[in-house]
Parts: structure tokens; sequence; C-alpha cells
């Protein structure tokens, strides 16, 4: 009979503060993606996911858990992110940037906020290999995150991933006043030609993946695994006779993985792991990273407005980070704001679309030289 009790009570006796804490951050992602709409196809799972790994004594976790070899499966090997990427790839247009090449500097620009915080986490002690995995939250994209956290920093890979979705949710709420901030209304009011008609030739479009492939991989060969199945996923949207595959990773392939993704995340939240004074630091550095991103992007549109004789809305280069399409819109929105006639949509999803392709390149870069430097290939 004391055994029978023992048993029933279990759960009780082991439970903490600290678990119930993480209850309720579980449950405040599940609010925010809910009732706020942030995010909510990967917020969800996570904060359903840390639920289960807060329970005491929980069969969801540990070496048999099923959460654990998720774990195993699909994040520690890399295949959840890079399966991602290939449904994010079938779902990105990347013809406004054809038709506007001038847009991949702002995708270059925005991607100043990985290095920037990687510089200051080095400098406040954090050893380089995390100070490389805080930094790339400044990717503003989930999968490169997780993918490179995995590669330098596997025990800080719930915060690392926590801060980069919940920012990204959040970028409708970061951007706009750094915007503001560092911009006059006159700036805000810019109009940029967009020409409708001048469409893309399907040559071209199927040329822009394979060459981005080869180039990336030249030029950065760590980011061909997130940048090639990116592309492969493009070029399935852009292929004739491939249909059926581009909709499978549209929404199949991209839900089923979303899904296995963020309660896997969710589940990695353990409380003696993630309440510690290292998880305040890096959602306090991955929030410099966005701000420094934007920062970016904004004042390199100033500083080439300088030059251009068509000025370029400063707006658009904020844009240029990874969080697509949420930046795009934001902008667009943003300017509609400032001046009822004034259509930036095109001009900010061609800078935010080449935002996904130089975050996957820098996080190339700093695989290669962080991992250079620490003997990791």
């Amino acid at each position: 009979m004391e055994a029978i009790i023992q048993d029933l009570t279990i759960g009780f006796t082991g439970l903490t503060w600290k678990m119930i804490v993480m209850w309720l951050i579980g449950l405040t992602l599940m609010y925010l993606a809910v009732v706020k709409d942030y995010e909510p196809l990967l917020l969800m799972p996570i904060g359903f996911g840390a639920i289960l790994a807060n329970i005491p004594f929980s069969s969801a976790v540990g070496e048999a858990g099923p959460l654990t070899t998720l774990l195993h499966a699909g994040i520690s090997n890399e295949m959840f992110p890079v399966l991602i990427f290939v449904a994010v790839g079938a779902m990105c247009d990347f013809t406004p940037l054809l038709k506007m090449p001038f847009m991949m500097i702002f995708g270059a620009a925005a991607q100043f906020g990985i290095f920037a915080t990687i510089v200051i986490a080095a400098l406040i002690g954090f050893p380089i290999n995390e100070a490389a995995a805080i930094g790339i939250i400044g990717a503003a994209d989930g999968p490169t995150t997780i993918y490179i956290a995995n590669k330098f920093a596997q025990d800080l890979l719930a915060p690392l991933s926590v801060a980069a979705y919940s920012y990204m949710a959040l970028v409708p709420i970061i951007q706009p006043p750094i915007i503001k901030l560092l911009t006059t209304k006159k700036e805000r009011m810019i109009r940029m030609p967009y020409t409708a008609d001048s469409g893309v030739s399907k040559k071209v479009l199927i040329a822009f993946p394979i060459f981005v492939t080869l180039a990336a991989g030249v030029i950065a060969p760590s980011s061909v695994a997130l940048i090639g199945f990116l592309m492969f996923g493009n070029l399935l949207r852009v292929c004739s006779g491939v249909e059926k595959l581009s909709t499978a990773a549209q929404n199949e392939l991209s839900n089923l993985v979303t899904l296995l993704l963020g309660i896997t995340i969710g589940g990695t939240m353990a409380a003696e792991g993630f309440l510690n004074l290292k998880t305040l630091m890096i959602m306090g550095l991955g929030l410099v990273a966005f701000i420094f991103d934007t920062a970016g992007g904004v004042l390199l549109a100033k500083f080439l407005n300088l030059f251009l004789k068509e000025k370029v809305n400063p707006m658009v280069g904020a844009a240029g980070i990874s969080a697509f399409p949420m930046s795009g819109r934001v902008i667009a929105k943003m300017a509609l704001k400032e001046d009822k006639g004034n259509y930036l949509i095109m001009q900010a999803i061609g800078a935010n679309v080449s935002g996904q392709i130089g975050s996957i390149i820098a996080g190339g870069v700093v695989l290669a030289v962080v991992g250079s430097m620490l003997g990791i290939r």
C-alpha cells in the first residue's frame, strides 16, 4: 500500500518552484501564439513542449522519452533545420529581388547585428563558441540559429532557440521604434518606383537558385547544407512538372517539421538548465542583435542617399533582416501610415528575401571562421 501511495504522489514530491516557473513560461509562449498571434505555429508547440519537459519524472524526456528521441533524430544531426529550409525556399518568391537586385545590399547590411553581438558577447565573458551561437540570433532565422547552436553550444540550444523565435515574433514591436528613432518623417515618406509589368523570365527564376547555391557554396562551404536546401525548395517552386513536390514542401513538410521542431525545442527547456543568469543574458543579447540588424540596414540606406539621385526609403533597409515575411510587412505598413499612397511592399519584400539569403551566408561565414578557430568542421 505504501508503495502505491508513493507512486501516486511521486509527481507532487518531485515538483519544484522552478518547474512551476517553466509552466508559466510555457503558458506565456502559448498565450502569445494563440491570443496575440505571434509566430503561433512555433511558439505553441515550444510552449507545450516546455510544460512536458518540466513535469516531475516526465516520460516525455529522458533516455527513452520521445522528445529526447526527436532531439537526437532531428536536431542533433541538423535534419529538422535543413528540412524547414526546403519548405521556406518553396514559399519564397525571389521575383521582387530579381527585379530590384539593388535590394541585395540591404540583405547584407542587416546582418551587422550578428557580428556586433558576437563581439559584445565575447567582451562580456562568453567563450567564442557561445558568443558565435548567441550572435547568430541576429540572423533573425530560427533554423540557422538552431543549426549553429547545435554545432557550437548544444547546452544553450533551448534559450537560443526561444530567443530567436520570440524576437522574430516580436519584429512588429521591435523594429518600428528603432526605425523612427533613426529616420525623419520626410525620409519615411520617400517613394520608390516599382514597375509591375516588367516580369522576370522563367529561365532567370530557375537559374537564380542554382547560381546562388554554387556561389554561396564556394564562398562559404559551411553554408551549403542550409543554402542548398533553401534553394532546392525554391527550385521546386519555379520549375514546371514538380508542382506536387512544391505544394507538399509548402504545406505537409512545413507543417510536420515545424510541429516536431517546435515541441522538441520546448522539450529541451528543462528548468535547471533554462532558469539562470546566462539565459537572461542570452535573451538580452538577442534583442541587441535585432536592434543592430535593423539599425545597420537603415543607416546604410541613409548613407547611400548621400550619393544617390533617386533616393531610397531608409525603412526598406530595415527589411533586410531574415524575418520573412514579417519585416517586409512591417515596413510596408509603416510606409502607408506615413503616406497613404506610398506602396513599398515589393521593395520591402525584395530586401526581406535577400536577407534570407544573407543570413545563411553570414551563418556559413561564422561556421567557417569560428569552426576553424575551434577545430570544428
